[in-house]
């Protein structure tokens, strides 16, 4: 099977040239046959894309673009179908080709059999070598280990329901330990409020020595402004 890949060498459109690098350069990275036919500068491949692209997947215009995908006569789809197998890894599927073992493709595709035919792991075992007491069950057996489970709790049974108080008791937390809890939470509160309170007295400290010298910058300029008085009055 080949790959067919129509192409439009001479196209003008910066879209359709992406689009066509796109699809031979990832079926070159999957090294796969394939063959570009170019519709620019041959006319039956032209005409021959154009005939055999089914109808509903042509545009409203009814002329599909380049690039085009076939598998030799069967139609694959355009760039946005390539595009939609490619993210979903189905191109070997979308091509019409067997998945290479150990690809994420066929890995996919195994489970899918797998989901759809049942599991391999679910079949019955032969009954002829599973003993005829596991399959059908040791009923003798059975009642005796019920007997003996029986005697057991008669016997213990009270000491497991002390126990059981006991065990119930001890979940109980100790007083002790709630009140440890609360003097810690009063330690962190009382460590906070006093966290606050020597960021206020800092911020009161920072403004009243802003206020003095404020003050003394203020005597300053006056005694200045007296002293140039006085020598003006001299003059």
């Amino acid at each position: 099977m080949v790959i067919k890949v129509f192409l439009a060498s001479s196209s003008g459109s910066t879209a359709i040239k992406k689009k066509q690098q796109d699809v031979v350069g990832f079926l070159e990275a999957l090294k796969l046959d394939y063959t570009q036919l170019d519709i620019a500068c041959n006319e039956e491949n032209r005409m021959w894309m154009r005939q055999n692209v089914p109808e509903e997947k042509k545009p409203t215009n009814g002329i599909p673009l380049p690039p085009q995908i076939f598998n030799e006569e069967s139609y694959c789809g355009d760039y946005d179908t390539f595009f939609d197998a490619k993210e979903d890894n189905s191109v070997y599927a979308f091509l019409g080709l067997p998945p290479p073992p150990g690809s994420k493709e066929a890995a996919q595709a195994d489970k899918e059999h797998i989901v759809q035919n049942g599991t391999h792991a679910a079949e019955n075992p032969d009954d002829s070598e599973v003993p005829v007491e596991e399959r059908n069950g040791n009923a003798h057996g059975e009642k005796e280990q019920v007997e003996a489970a029986d005697e057991e709790e008669g016997e213990g049974g009270e000491a497991g329901d002390e126990a059981t108080e006991g065990e119930t008791a001890g979940d109980e937390p100790p007083a002790a330990e709630e009140g440890e809890e609360e003097a810690v939470e009063e330690t962190d509160e009382q460590a906070q409020a006093e966290e606050v309170e020597e960021e206020e007295e800092q911020e009161e400290e920072e403004l009243r020595q802003l206020e003095e010298e404020e003050e003394a910058e203020a005597q300053e300029g006056e005694e200045d402004d007296l002293e140039e008085t006085q020598e003006e009055e001299a003059e």
